[in-house]
């Protein structure tokens, strides 16, 4: 099964709350992954009003910013951090 990244949504400065298509949602906070995100593509990223502009493309299996910087739904998925029923729902409050 191909996973992809279902729904995003920002909730501080550099986390992530990612819903995958394997029904799981995930946290990632990229403060703790710098050192993996080096280069020129995701320097961008490392200002909050920037990185807030992330989004997912209707034609995309995951998330991207206004510069093309993306990063692969496995990749995601495997630093992010399982969020229990119990977040979820008061999250969806």
């Amino acid at each position: 099964m191909l996973l992809s990244v279902q729904r995003v949504e920002h909730l501080t400065a550099y986390r992530l709350r990612l819903t995958f298509s394997d029904g799981l949602t995930k946290e990632v906070d990229f403060s703790r992954h710098w050192d993996a995100l080096f280069g020129p593509i995701f320097q961008p990223l490392r200002d909050p009003h920037f990185f807030a502009q992330v989004s997912l493309p209707s034609e995309s299996e995951t998330i991207e910013w206004p510069n093309g910087a993306d990063l692969a739904a496995e990749y995601l998925y495997e630093i992010g951090s399982p969020v229990t029923a119990t977040e979820q729902t008061v999250a969806l409050r």
